[in-house]
């Protein structure tokens, strides 16, 4: 999904990109572009291969296992581990632009140990929510629902709670499917995704409640890494330990009890769900949140509340939570040539943000050089 609420004149340049890289060309004019999941391996092989046809090189499964830098704390270089090897690579640079996505904790941790300058940044964690998407057509177009020219209807929703909070609508799927997004074993996290053709039974969205610094014990730049972790952990004990997601009705969630079956809303998580109560895998004010949201929801769009529709937890991975603090530069303050990039750094939403980030951050380099 490429759609993004940031202005940038760059964004043309990132969809034609796309495009060259076999992306539909639909996305040069639509409002809410989308690639697809099925599509989207291609492109981003063909873009790899552009990159080692300009001269690039990448390397796959490798880690980033070390950061070296001098006494002053400028970087000189990286360690590395291929896969399958015991021992590390060290490639000299005095140039670093880590981009490193935000599930990418022990990069993070890596920082860290490095005296890097971290902080914490507000983020968003909840649940997978999944409604028929015929009842989303016809609530968002009306009698011209299942129109060959519309597809899909996608939401966009959000609710101002009376604690103080705010619910919303992330990462909305039409025609998709709930994934398992899990990256450590034992602990289990979920995502969505839709093939190009956005034909599937269920629509799936991120349904999130903010998470604050001042949500978090401390000042520790990574608790809420931990805090993540501490949901996932209990989301994967609830599933029963076997990467089955937990999964409640909604109307069972808003009664406070436990589901034990589904309704006419199949859930599509791939791996199998587990029928049960998710409040113990998500912070009590996200819990709160979500029962006093869903019910506000349902009031802006017809049937979001309906009691089968399924939710399935848990959403840990919407943003990052830490920020890796660099100047109006882009150079990270704590470690000269060092260039905290996209969303992972704290700098980014989405893919499209992300784009427009890292180009931000290679003119930078150049500049430099």
């Amino acid at each position: 999904k490429l759609n993004t609420g940031t202005k940038n004149p760059a964004h043309r340049l990132i969809l034609e990109t796309f495009v060259k890289a076999g992306s539909p060309r639909d996305i040069l004019w639509d409002a809410k572009p989308h690639i697809g999941s099925d599509i989207l391996p291609t492109v981003v092989t063909n873009i790899s291969q552009r990159i080692e046809q300009l001269g690039g090189t990448v390397r796959y499964r490798t880690r980033l296992v070390n950061i070296r830098t001098d006494e002053s704390g400028a970087i000189t270089g990286v360690d590395v581990q291929p896969p399958q090897e015991t021992t590390s690579e060290t490639i000299a640079t005095k140039h670093l632009i880590l981009a490193c996505g935000h599930s990418a904790r022990d990069v993070f941790e890596l920082l860290k140990e490095h005296d890097v300058t971290l902080a914490q940044k507000t983020f968003a964690m909840g649940v997978r929510i999944e409604h028929p998407q015929h009842d989303i057509d016809r609530a968002q177009y009306g009698p011209s629902a299942g129109h060959p020219a519309l597809g899909a209807a996608p939401y966009k929703l959000v609710a101002h709670l009376p604690n103080g909070r705010s619910v919303f609508s992330f990462c909305m799927c039409p025609g998709g499917q709930v994934v398992a997004a899990s990256s450590e074993q034992g602990h289990l996290c979920v995502n969505g995704a839709s093939l190009n053709a956005r034909d599937g039974r269920n629509a799936n969205a991120a349904l999130l409640v903010n998470v604050t610094p001042d949500d978090l014990p401390g000042d520790d730049p990574l608790a809420g890494i931990e805090l993540q972790r501490a949901c996932e952990r209990a989301a994967y004990r609830l599933g029963g330990s076997n990467w089955n997601a937990p999964a409640q009705l909604v109307g069972d969630f808003l009664a406070g009890r436990a589901s034990t079956a589904p309704g006419k809303v199949k859930p599509t998580y791939p791996l199998g769900v587990t029928w049960t109560a998710i409040d113990d895998a998500l912070p009590q004010h996200i819990v709160e949140s979500l029962r006093l949201g869903i019910p506000l929801l349902g009031k802006k769009l017809r049937g979001y509340d309906r009691p089968d529709a399924v939710l399935t937890g848990v959403e840990t991975r919407s943003s990052s939570p830490v920020t890796v603090i660099r100047d109006r530069t882009c150079h990270a303050v704590s470690t000269p040539g060092l260039y905290p990039c996209g969303e992972g750094a704290g700098y980014a939403g989405g893919i499209m943000s992300a784009a427009t980030d890292g180009i931000r951050c290679a003119e930078a380099l150049i500049a430099d050089l």
